[in-house]
């Protein structure tokens, strides 16, 4: 699934005993097959992510149902 402006996103920590990051995607960056995010973090930081498979979990905005992708 590819996220989309609006959507929330939950970023796992690569790191024992470090906390998700959770955000909310702000633009959708497409170059060929990648995919980028620019994201406004819980904390107000933000930031352009290129996912890692598997790490980011894409909550589509107006729903509770969470997708893994990756």
């Amino acid at each position: 699934m590819t996220g989309k402006a609006g959507d929330r996103v939950i970023l796992e920590s690569q790191r024992v005993g470090q906390a998700a990051r959770e955000g909310e995607i702000l633009e959708t960056l497409q170059s060929g097959e990648s995919v980028r995010y620019r994201v406004r973090w819980s904390d107000g930081h933000e930031s352009t992510l290129n996912p890692s498979p598997g790490n980011l979990t894409i909550v589509p905005a107006g729903t509770g149902r969470k997708s893994r992708k990756g």
